[in-house]
């Protein structure tokens, strides 16, 4: 089953390089540090933002308390379809995190406790990291805690560059997570208190 989802993430990741954003999936190590310092006796309400094969989905369930609303969000048919067989007591929205308000209304949320973020913050153009940004802001709660990722080679690019001030600009409290080396490309984690 591994090598069946690693051979869709390359294939999704030739056919899109722009909205999948990486070269392979991200590590069980990597995963581990996405959500670590999310406190879950807290978390009401967890939205995934790009699950893509699942790696942070499977560490989020392990995390959760029995009880707590969560659902993910993916563009990606292909990854949903997979990921529906994969979880399938999970609710996958096949739609853009830019339209996350009205995902959380349909769901009868009225804010999120955490986000945990698979994006490809470093691809995207400064009018969609804004967009995206922007909507994250307006479901989650004061407090609410963001886990999002970035690859140690990347940082190099001026829309890395570009996303991590705006992280400081919309989040009281950012913190980098030490450098995971055992994922493909080497990567840290942002963790951000609103």
């Amino acid at each position: 089953m591994a090598v069946r989802e690693f051979g869709r993430f390359m294939c999704e990741s030739l056919r899109h390089p722009g909205g999948v954003g990486a070269i392979a999936p991200s590590s069980r190590r990597l995963a581990h540090h996405m959500v670590q310092r999310i406190d879950w006796g807290s978390v009401n309400t967890v939205v995934e933002f790009g699950p893509g094969t699942g790696v942070f989905t499977a560490q989020i369930l392990q995390c959760k308390r029995p009880g707590t609303e969560f659902f993910a969000v993916e563009l990606n048919s292909q990854f949903v379809a997979t990921l529906e067989r994969r979880f399938p007591d999970v609710t996958f929205l096949e739609d853009s995190v830019a339209n996350i308000e009205a995902l959380c209304r349909q769901r009868g949320v009225s804010e999120v406790d955490a986000i945990v973020c698979g994006l490809p913050w470093a691809a995207f153009s400064d009018r969609d990291q804004t967009a995206y940004l922007d909507a994250m802001m307006r479901v989650l709660k004061p407090g609410g805690h963001l886990a999002t990722f970035a690859y140690l080679p990347g940082m190099v690019l001026p829309a890395a560059h570009r996303f991590r001030r705006k992280l400081r600009s919309y989040f009281g409290e950012v913190h980098m997570s030490p450098t995971v080396w055992l994922n493909v490309p080497p990567a840290f984690v942002y963790r951000c208190w609103r």
